[in-house]
């Protein structure tokens, strides 16, 4: 499989936790010192990525779509994306749906193995 088959093959992984509020496989998508910085929320790093996605899968259910936009394999270790996402949130305490969307941008890294996620950042298109 090509490095950037591999890829999209984990960005589908990640989304599916994200719809199916899987902590433990968001975090797997994510290495060892992986980062992640939320709109909003702190970031997470390491071993505080359990705790992060536990917090908002408690509060919020995510049904959203990722479109690729740009993904560039930089070297046989770092790659980057681009992407979109859209769809629909629930509010667990009050039922309340609304619509979700943002802008995205991955690090990739492959040092020891499969692709991973090494930083991820998010925010809200204008």
């Amino acid at each position: 499989m090509s490095p950037e088959a591999e890829i999209r093959a984990l960005l589908d992984t990640y989304e599916r936790a994200l719809n199916t509020d899987d902590t433990a496989l968001a975090v797997s998508c994510y290495t060892a010192d992986g980062v992640f910085m939320p709109t909003t929320l702190p970031t997470a790093a390491g071993p505080d990525l359990t705790r992060a996605y536990e917090q908002i899968f408690a509060a919020i259910h995510l049904d959203v779509t990722f479109t690729v936009d740009e993904l560039v394999v930089a070297s046989d270790v770092v790659a980057y994306a681009l992407t979109r996402s859209a769809g629909q949130q629930t509010v667990h305490a009050t039922g309340e749906r609304s619509a979700e969307s943002n802008r995205e941008m991955f690090v990739f890294t492959a040092d020891d193995g499969p692709w991973k996620i090494a930083r991820y950042i998010f925010n809200k298109p204008n």
